[in-house]
């Protein structure tokens, strides 16, 4: 039996849009994103301040609520991301931009350099707000993966993650 992919949390008038490179298996097996144990995406969502306290993935629908949507860039669940085909990121690269234009989220959060080097085409790209955005009137961010593997110190990732509800709050006050 093969893993299935896992449902986008995605709507119109979202303020927030975190998108991943693919479910892990655990995310397959329990149908939420950022379900791995090893993953620690709730975590940082909560020390850099984007939610009130740490969720657990089962909570990812109900954040639809406060305006924080998730997909990802490629919908096959793998064991790791090495294993997700370059024709698997063509195509889930333009399903993504089209997603992204038919959504129009506040800000698009790519959890991973990856993630957005595939989405954008761009080689090389820094942390944070990218200077041109592929989708128009989105405002694209890049964040450090919050995979367990990555070696990159936790408040380091943190403090990226945490620029993050400045931009929202930015945002809020133009309108």
């Amino acid at each position: 039996m093969g893993l299935e992919p896992i449902p986008d949390h995605i709507e119109k008038g979202l303020r927030l849009l975190f998108i991943g490179f693919n479910p892990s298996v655990r995310s397959s097996e329990t149908g939420h994103h950022y379900a791995n144990r090893n993953n620690r995406f709730w975590n940082i969502l909560y020390q850099a301040g984007i939610t009130e306290r740490k969720c657990e993935p089962f909570e990812d629908q109900d954040l639809l609520g406060k305006g924080i949507g998730f997909t990802n860039i490629v919908a096959r669940p793998t064991k790791a991301a090495a294993d997700i085909t370059k024709e698997e990121y063509i195509e889930g690269a333009q399903l993504l931009r089209e997603k992204l234009a038919c959504y129009r989220p506040q800000v698009a959060c790519f959890v991973g350099k990856g993630v957005y080097q595939q989405y954008s085409k761009v080689k090389q790209t820094g942390w944070g707000i990218q200077e041109s955005s592929v989708t128009q009137d989105v405002i694209e961010f890049v964040a450090p993966s919050s995979s367990g593997l990555v070696r990159m110190p936790i408040k380091e990732i943190v403090s990226i993650y945490a620029e993050i509800p400045a931009i929202l709050e930015e945002l809020e006050e133009r309108k």
